[in-house]
């Protein structure tokens, strides 16, 4: 609109003034794009774009506006999530989502599955006559842990757990010889 309004005045003679009245604009928005915006407030908000733009890439583009904030905050700068997120929308800066971790309890529609013996119903009204067993990761200093376990659902207690390295099928047999069921088949 700037350069339309240049060429009304070389070509015309039509005043900056009544061209800015005649479309809507302020005279002020003229005069700021053609010498430049050198107010204390552009120059800040120019000095915060390149240090978000620079946050942006020394955090991969993984950090979102609430951390790029706290980082700018914790280096001196005295901004407002919203003020990053305006920036970041500006410059196109969009975080990568964090990636979502694949439920490994869902059954594969094409491969075999073991037989539903429950059939979803797991209460039980006496004790040791439905049992079911879980596995869960555990973090520790030293690494990851696997914890298989084995729970009698008529008195909600554990009756079989193991602990090791790798979650496999050694690992759920020593859960449940712990719990004591050697020699019962299922």
């Amino acid at each position: 609109m700037s350069r339309f309004i240049d060429s009304q005045r070389a070509d015309y003679g039509i005043p900056y003034a009544t061209a800015c009245r005649a479309l809507g604009v302020s005279p002020a928005w003229l005069y700021k794009w053609r010498h430049g915006d050198a107010s204390p407030r552009h120059a800040r908000r120019v000095a915060l774009t390149a240090e978000i733009k620079r946050l942006f890439a020394k955090h991969k583009a993984r950090y979102g506006s609430p951390r790029i904030t706290a980082d700018l905050r914790e280096a001196g700068w005295k901004v407002s999530v919203k003020t990053v997120a305006a920036i970041m929308r500006e410059q196109h800066l969009v975080s990568r989502p964090k990636r979502h971790r694949s439920s490994t309890t869902r059954q594969d529609k094409g491969r075999w599955r073991a037989p539903d013996l429950v059939k979803r119903h797991f209460e039980a009204d006496r004790i040791n006559h439905k049992w079911y067993a879980d596995g869960t990761e555990v973090e520790t200093d030293e690494g990851k842990l696997q914890l298989d376990s084995v729970l009698d659902m008529g008195s909600r207690r554990i009756v079989g757990f193991a602990i090791g390295e790798h979650h496999d099928a050694d690992l759920g047999v020593a859960a449940f010889n712990l719990g004591g069921v050697r020699g019962q088949t299922w």
